[in-house]
């Protein structure tokens, strides 16, 4: 609201305009301006105001956007979207986020003008990637290079370039298992919980999204996707929703869990007509949609709790887990069997922070310790 009467006060005084002129420009031209002057104020205030302006268009108080004609390049990279839809049956987390290399790569390469394909040279594409892995991560970087080989290979099949140069596309290096779990102790993983202000409704719902992660070891897209139907309450059971490791399973729902997904079921979570678990406390009461809602409110009760970790976010919850099973006994395969892992050599990295069973295989310095 804070931000809504700024926009006003400069749209009235400064520009001499009223809501049925407002646009996406204007907005941008007032956000630079006021960032200038007070930065801090301004945090959070681009998607506020784009939501602001969808609500006027709705309400018929702005005009509609005013929808430019699409250039050669955004048409061929809808028609890549469409083969990854319709003839690969690939989902839409994986046509948006191949998608978005390939727009990038086009925009760059072509601009607004025509798209000449016979004239792209692989020195090209290999470029792109080695621009892409100066400026990103590796994670970023790996995606763009699957996305690439599969446009190219996409082109080959339209016949747009001669020979598939999917292979032509650099590796990224990456060498499996060389990182280090590092876990919070079973103490610092209470007082996250505890932290919590269950006193309010989105500690409530914070919580229960905490236990799962806790007590269960669910990945953040796992609880993000969670139903009210992959609850069985009569069999205390639970189903999880994965596209990683074995796919959809049923795991037990540990008692403490189930009370505090029922509290929050019944007098917290508000009815919109979606059937995910955890939605948006406050209007408009939309489910959480992806991974990182949850591992965004797992970040925020981590450092409320004032823990001090190297990583932060959901999936430290997992790795802590793991290794407090580790601590009191359990076998890796058991493990495995817990985080629903496929590869067993995914769970072997436990084996690396269990230091008395290291300690068996440390071999005596020859001389002895000075």
């Amino acid at each position: 609201m804070h931000v809504f009467v700024h926009l006003h006060r400069w749209l009235v005084r400064r520009k001499r305009l009223g809501l049925s002129e407002l646009n996406e420009g204007l907005l941008e031209t007032f956000v630079q301006q006021q960032e200038r002057v007070c930065h801090d104020s301004m945090s959070g205030a681009r998607p506020a105001l784009r939501r602001l302006l969808g609500i006027l268009r709705d309400a018929g108080v702005t005009p509609s956007a005013e929808l430019s004609p699409p250039t050669p390049a955004q048409l061929l990279a809808n028609d890549y979207r469409c083969f990854l839809r319709e003839e690969r049956g690939c989902s839409d987390w994986t046509v948006t986020n191949y998608a978005r290399h390939v727009d990038q790569f086009l925009a760059e390469r072509f601009g607004a003008g025509q798209v000449n394909l016979r004239q792209l040279k692989v020195a090209e594409v290999i470029a792109f990637v080695q621009r892409t892995a100066r400026e990103y991560n590796q994670g970023f970087t790996k995606q763009a290079v699957t996305a690439m080989r599969s446009f190219l290979r996409f082109l080959h099949y339209r016949g747009e370039i001669e020979s598939d140069w999917a292979a032509a596309v650099p590796v990224i290096a990456h060498w499996r298992l060389t990182a280090l779990p590092k876990p919070l102790p079973a103490e610092a993983v209470q007082k996250i919980l505890d932290g919590c202000d269950r006193t309010t409704t989105v500690g409530r719902r914070d919580h229960a999204m905490l236990l799962l992660l806790a007590r269960l070891g669910l990945r953040a897209g796992e609880i993000a996707g969670l139903q009210i139907e992959d609850i069985d309450w009569e069999n205390g059971q639970l189903t999880v929703r994965s596209k990683k490791g074995e796919g959809w399973t049923r795991m037990p729902l540990p008692a403490d869990v189930g009370k505090a997904i029922a509290r929050y079921l019944r007098y917290d979570r508000p009815s919109p007509p979606w059937r995910n678990v955890f939605v948006c406390i406050h209007a408009p009461h939309a489910p959480l949609g992806k991974s990182l809602a949850v591992t965004n409110r797992a970040t925020v009760a981590i450092r409320r709790a004032g823990i001090q970790s190297a990583r932060n976010g959901a999936h430290i919850f997992r790795h802590s887990l793991a290794s407090e099973m580790l601590r009191q006994g359990a076998s890796l395969d058991e493990i495995g069997r817990v985080l629903r892992h496929k590869d067993p050599d995914t769970t072997a990295i436990y084996a690396k922070v269990d230091i008395n069973a290291l300690r068996r295989l440390a071999v005596p310095l020859p001389g002895g310790v000075r």
